[in-house]
């Protein structure tokens, strides 16, 4: 073992010899215990160099003291690459420049921690990109994908990761360092007529063992190394999973961008009809050619991740995705037609030819979402990875996924839906394997290795994408045979004599069932809670294992998760970082002092509640639930910051100084006094702090007599405590449309609250208390259905998903939850003939982020789109003040970071004459402080000032 005065020491000249970030910390060590696969084992610590140069000299640390060494990228493996009892390099955070880009060559250098879509971005004003292109785009870096060999989709027409590889810069263990391309030159001549020598004497093994087929990802690319293929050094080094050498920097050949595409569908009865298909399909030379199963379709519709796209589909319970690439539209088109024809001819085919670049925008989500969307089916265990990646020929898929089926019957296991890059021969599942009991652990050994001898029956290779790493390794042999398992050995004693390099993969194996990160000593401590967590079985511990790891929190652009990682570029800033948290914290290892952990804390600290976790992340985690949770314990009988006695409490201060609102807002607002104020109430002195209004909507609200309602009936006009006290012209303005569309507005009998600020500061207990006052009150209304409308989105979201949450099993919480209605959503349910008024002009929308994840958008753009307005849906993020999270001391400058991102440069962007509307009392309040020239306003606002006349 290694002893605390050794890593101290490691830690020590780590620190300082190295330009970066040294962390031996629990809390880091946590984070990057495990990746997307199975597999858990903790870090001895985490180097996060700011240079390629840095990460260089940490090897030479790390090499001084006998350490093992793991580059990790993007963190997504799915085989347990890239996790592992070793000081982990996170090239992720600094080492992500383009160091540059020959357009004429179509080349470009660049440093391994840059995403995908990030290099792409970049790319894209050249008009190239790089060829793979994996589901994980979003967040997977270069390096990853060099160290996997990954391929995605796009690989049909641009082949693997090697085949994008032009040189390499590579550290080995030993400290040498050089540019490596081409046949052999670059190489030491040590490692030169090292690999020399194992390639002569195995090439016969080599030629016979290596199938022939688009996906053979499996083992080290020995087969890049044979005479009559050309030598190329760098390509033998793709896929080596960081057990060879370290990837410095990488010139990568790139390729045009597609000027035009077509995607056509095609409808099958099943499956295995479908992957017969594939070669004839192929004939026609589609640019990707993807299958997907009716089981993969219906869990992605009852996640509402498609549904406009799905219904577009065929005809069928199988589906093939046929992209078809032109110079030009017409020439797509052209293409996509002629294998239309060449297969609808049979009975059994449909198709439609998708001409909608939203739908197929979101058809393509849906099937890069497979895996996350497939990890927890509705009606069924838990799935996870472990047999989910092999290869084999594309015309022989058909009959493999029936011999496949076969074994997994034989074995009792349900797949929870068989789809993949078919074009390719690569099929992508999860499988419902028993990871904690000895027995379920031994069935699924068997199982892998009947599934490896059946893809090798079929020519195939164990790994057509996701590599090896822990989960296959051990598998190898079936695969290649003893004597080519016997050259990867001599190959890594070659580059690596000391098994340093990520030890434990692809050679010399931990065996596949070890290390697992449930396992049969899975017994994670299950505390009381006041959420009750219903999709989680009511298991605190089973949501904080939620999530798979596949890093979408870690994309930089579009959607709304995760704001503050996009601002830190830190892994424990991150949802997927989080979650690993809370899952150390409850199994005790590392992190032990439960709900008193500061490393938890500290990793929660930065997380705005957001939600945006809770739509955009593939399984639903929900940290901002998550954080309530941990804040409501970890300060249960201890004092708290400030800001959650004075920004958690703000119903009742926002009550008590609306009364005397000039009062108030001279205290607040006069320059010695501010400052003092916001000390004492641990607010930024930055933000200047929201002014109250002179009167309060509730005050004067006229109550509508008992005389005939109208022709629509009553609404209750929820009196949010922003609305009520900061901004009632607001709520004027809903009573004028709802009037005007027919109907009675009345407003509850006396004050109310959602609670949502005692929920976000965690405090859980007073916020129960509230919404059961709350409740009370509604009573009435909710015993008649009348509908209650809600003007704050997060309001709103409280009552649809935290109230029922809190109040596990209160008819009255789920009541209110389903008479919650938004203004636009009120309007398309009861009033759909109304002609909203017009107008005429350019109107730009921020979603709130919370109306993002739990309401959904889609009534509000078409409401304006009813206006005749032409209407701008920002997908711009979160506004990064996020109720009291931006004005909390200590998270200002991620706040405005979060807003700078793309929200401000966005909205720099408008003309003048456009209405810019936000319906969150936050994001208009950031926009404000930002942009104090912008004037943002409320839906209820454009639509009263265009009913009354105005010019909106």
């Amino acid at each position: 073992m290694r002893t605390s005065l050794l890593l101290d020491t490691v830690r020590a000249e780590l620190a300082e010899r190295v330009a970066g970030e040294v962390r031996f910390d629990p809390g880091s060590r946590a984070a990057y215990s495990t990746d997307a696969s199975n597999y858990r084992a903790l870090p001895l610590g985490v180097v996060v160099p700011r240079t390629p140069e840095d990460a260089a000299l940490a090897i030479d640390v790390c090499r001084e003291h006998d350490m093992p060494v793991l580059s990790r990228g993007g963190g997504t493996s799915l085989a347990g690459q890239c996790c592992n009892a070793a000081v982990v390099l996170d090239w992720s955070k600094y080492c992500h420049r383009v160091v540059s880009i020959d357009p004429q060559a179509r080349t470009a250098v660049v440093e391994p921690g840059i995403s995908l879509d990030r290099l792409n971005s970049v790319l894209k004003p050249h008009g190239l990109m790089v060829g793979p292109k994996p589901s994980t785009h979003v967040s997977c870096t270069i390096g990853g994908m060099i160290g996997n060999n990954s391929c995605g989709s796009t690989a049909q027409a641009y082949g693997k990761m090697a085949d994008s590889v032009r040189r390499l810069e590579i550290h080995t263990y030993g400290g040498e360092r050089m540019w490596v391309g081409p046949g052999m030159a670059g190489l030491t001549s040590s490692l030169r007529d090292g690999l020399t020598d194992i390639v002569a004497r195995y090439a016969a093994d080599i030629r016979k063992s290596y199938p022939d087929i688009p996906r053979r990802v499996s083992g080290y690319n020995l087969d890049w190394l044979l005479p009559e293929r050309d030598p190329d050094a760098a390509k033998f080094l793709v896929g080596s999973e960081s057990t060879l050498v370290t990837v410095l920097r990488a010139e990568l050949e790139l390729v045009p961008v597609p000027a035009a595409k077509a995607l056509v569908v095609l409808g099958f009865p099943d499956i295995y009809t479908a992957a017969d298909a594939v070669p004839d399909v192929l004939a026609h030379h589609p640019a990707a050619l993807e299958g997907l199963d009716h089981r993969l379709v219906q869990l992605e519709h009852l996640r509402h991740l498609a549904d406009k796209a799905i219904k577009q589909l065929p005809e069928g319970k199988a589906w093939l995705m046929a992209q078809f690439d032109g110079e030009s539209a017409s020439e797509a088109d052209e293409r996509a037609h002629a294998m239309i024809s060449a297969l609808t001819d049979r009975p059994e085919v449909s198709a439609s030819l998708l001409d909608n670049p939203e739908r197929e925008a979101e058809l393509w989500a849906a099937r890069e979402a497979g895996l996350g969307a497939t990890a927890y089916p509705p009606d069924g265990p838990e799935t996870h990875e472990g047999w989910e990646d092999a290869g084999v020929p594309p015309d022989r898929l058909g009959d493999y996924l029936r011999d496949f089926e076969r074994l997994l019957d034989l074995y009792g296991y349900e797949s929870s839906s068989l789809y993949g890059h078919f074009g390719q021969g690569c099929v992508h599942t999860r499988i419902p394997f028993d990871l904690r009991t000895a027995e379920g652990i031994a069935h699924y050994r068997e199982f892998a290795k009947d599934s490896a001898h059946l893809v090798v029956a079929y020519g195939g290779s164990l790994s057509g994408e996701h590599g090896d790493g822990q989960s296959r390794a051990e598998l190898l042999p079936i695969m290649f045979g003893d004597r080519v398992v016997e050259a990867f050995g001599e190959v890594k004693r070659l580059f690596d004599p000391d098994n340093r390099m990520n030890p434990g993969k692809i050679v010399d194996p931990h065996p596949l069932d070890s290390d697992l990160r449930q396992g049969v000593s899975y017994r994670p401590w299950e505390p009381r809670t006041h959420f009750a967590y219903p999709d989680d079985g009511h298991h605190f511990s089973h949501a904080a294992n939620r999530c798979v790891g596949v890093g979408k929190c870690r994309g930089d652009h579009g959607g709304v998760m995760c704001p503050s990682y996009r601002a830190t570029r830190e892994e424990e800033h991150s949802t997927r970082g989080r979650a690993r948290l809370l899952f150390e914290m409850l199994q005790g290892e590392v992190i032990t002092d439960g709900w008193r952990s500061t490393e938890v804390r500290d990793a929660l600290d930065l997380c705005l509640s957001c939600k945006g976790c809770r739509s955009d992340c593939p399984v639903d985690v929900d940290m901002a639930t998550y954080k309530a949770e941990f804040l409501s314990h970890h300060y249960h009988w201890r004092l708290r910051p400030m800001s959650h006695y004075s920004m958690g409490w703000i119903p009742l201060w926002a009550r008590l100084a609306t009364g005397a609102a000039p009062l108030a807002n001279a205290v607040t607002h006069a320059r010695g006094l501010r400052r003092v104020i916001a000390r004492l109430g641990g607010v930024d002195p930055r933000r200047e702090l929201p002014r109250f209004a002179s009167r309060r909507f509730t005050r004067t609200f006229v109550r509508p007599t008992d005389a005939e309602p109208g022709p629509r009936g009553r609404v209750l006009l929820w009196p949010d405590t922003f609305t009520n006290n900061f901004d009632p012209q607001i709520a004027d303005a809903a009573v004028t449309v709802l009037t005007a569309a027919g109907f009675t507005v009345d407003i509850p009998r006396r004050a109310v609250c959602c609670g949502l600020t005692w929920i976000s500061t965690g405090q859980l207990p007073t916020a129960k208390r509230v919404l059961a006052r709350t409740l009370r009150t509604l009573e009435p209304a909710l015993r008649e259905g009348i509908p209650i409308v809600v003007l704050e989105p997060s309001c709103a979201a409280v009552f649809r998903s935290d109230l029922p949450e809190l109040l596990d099993g209160d008819e009255d919480a789920r009541r209110l939850a389903g008479q919650t209605r938004t203004l636009a959503e009120l309007l398309a349910e009861r009033a759909p003939e109304w002609s909203p008024p017009q107008v005429l002009g350019s109107v730009v929308v921020q979603p709130h982020c919370h109306q993002h994840a739990i309401l959904g958008s889609e009534p509000d753009r078409e409401l304006l789109d009813s206006t005749g307005a032409e209407v701008d849906l920002l997908d711009a993020g979160c506004c990064g003040l996020a109720g009291n999270f931006g004005f909390e001391r200590g998270h200002y400058d991620v706040s405005v970071a979060c807003a700078q991102d793309q929200l401000i440069p966005a909205l720099r962007e408008v003309s003048p004459d456009t209405a810019i509307l936000a319906d969150g009392f936050s994001c208009r309040t950031q926009i404000r402080h930002l942009l104090p020239e912008v004037r943002p306003r409320h839906t209820a606002e454009l639509l009263a000032q265009a009913l009354q006349g105005g010019i909106p």
